[in-house]
């Protein structure tokens, strides 16, 4: 940290990397968010079978988008120079927030009932600033979790346009109190055959419109032993509230709930444990386990997990991904995103499903698409 402090007090604009305009810096924070870092690590862009570093892919994007040049190099000391400034701006407010905390003590209790103070714990002050000396340039400057941890007001995001057309349930506003699918996969719970009946010599029917097929029969997700028949992710917004406090900084998408509900049938009586793993560039970021029991309906057994949260990391993905201003941008960044579910039996360890997930953005008219493929040995 002293070294970095030392160098700290260079003006931003005289750095090794020059000026940067308002263009070329918001392409460079774009870009930020397409590529997470990847340390020593290069990425093989498939459309051209070359192989990048992070910096140099941020170089290319920026020559993309503006047509102006930045080498890898001036990219680096930019990404040096931020990092920098954000640890000043980090170590700022954990001063004032106990410089605020002392002053608050002395007071009198009539004026500290005024006062509204930020509590913060000294561990946890201690922790966050071993966590971020540890940290590269890199990851600092596209980390977000040294904030929400310690809560700090004003240190600003990048924010960009909207992208309309991209899993329009994720995005769009629903109603109050309303809740809306991402990418429902409904099924009933069996096939239904129509009836067969023996035909009477002498008698010739009248002819009757063929059966309706189920839309969904020939196209489950499923094993022997497990079949998935609903899977769906959600957003749901809260009621807005009767009053509201004008002083009050609103999050972007305050309130929101983002869940997933799942079920799954068998023959079998079982306890089954679900995973689901998020996956970045073929590494695993996080995985949630659930564990859930057998309830015997209308001659089945049916697992349910309702209304699961999602966790910290799909939601921050999600609100980074729905900024991008164009949907190939969206693209370039779901290319290596995959989610991965498992479901085994507790008890035998028996693998009785597993689904991976890859996405894109939706060009239907009709909103969210998916299309099932099954690997066969």
């Amino acid at each position: 940290m002293e070294r970095m402090s030392d160098s700290a007090d260079k003006p931003i604009d005289n750095d090794a990397e020059g000026v940067w305009s308002p263009d070329i810096e918001q392409s460079f924070q774009e870009a930020l968010a397409i590529y997470p870092p990847c340390g020593r690590r290069k990425i093989i862009l498939s459309d051209e079978g070359k192989m990048y570093g992070r910096n140099e892919l941020i170089a290319r994007y920026i020559k993309l988008r503006t047509g102006k040049t930045r080498t890898r190099k001036q990219v680096s000391s930019h990404i040096q120079v931020l990092a920098r400034k954000k640890v000043r701006e980090i170590q700022a407010a954990i001063k004032v927030s106990s410089h605020i905390q002392v002053l608050a003590r002395r007071k009198s209790r009539d004026f500290h009932s005024k006062l509204k103070v930020t509590s913060m714990d000294q561990t946890a002050k201690d922790k966050a600033l071993q966590h971020m000396a540890a940290m590269s340039s890199a990851q600092i400057v596209s980390a977000t979790a040294i904030h929400n941890k310690l809560g700090l007001p004003g240190i600003p995001r990048p924010a960009f346009p909207g992208a309309p057309g991209f899993w329009p349930g994720m995005i769009q506003t629903g109603q109050p109190g309303s809740s809306q699918d991402v990418k429902p996969f409904v099924q009933q719970a069996y096939p239904i055959q129509p009836a067969v009946t023996a035909p009477i010599p002498g008698f010739e029917p009248a002819s009757a419109p063929a059966p309706s097929v189920p839309a969904w029969q020939g196209r489950s997700i499923g094993t022997t032993k497990l079949r998935l028949v609903e899977f769906s992710a959600f957003l749901e917004q809260q009621r807005d509230p009767d009053s509201a406090d004008l002083n009050c900084s609103i999050q972007d998408d305050a309130g929101a709930f983002y869940g997933v509900t799942s079920q799954y049938e068998s023959s079998e009586n079982m306890t089954v444990t679900c995973s689901t793993k998020v996956c970045s560039f073929g590494k695993q970021v996080v995985e949630k386990v659930e564990t859930e029991y057998a309830r015997f309906e209308n001659g089945r057994f049916v697992y349910r997990i309702n209304r699961s949260p999602m966790c910290e990391y799909m939601i921050n993905f999600i609100h980074k991904l729905k900024h991008l201003p164009e949907k190939y941008m969206m693209n370039s960044v779901l290319e290596n995103f995959t989610i991965l579910l498992v479901v085994t039996n507790r008890d035998t360890q028996e693998t009785l499903l597993c689904m991976a997930c890859v996405f894109e953005v939706s060009n239907s008219e009709h909103g969210a698409q998916h299309h099932i493929y099954r690997l066969d040995e």
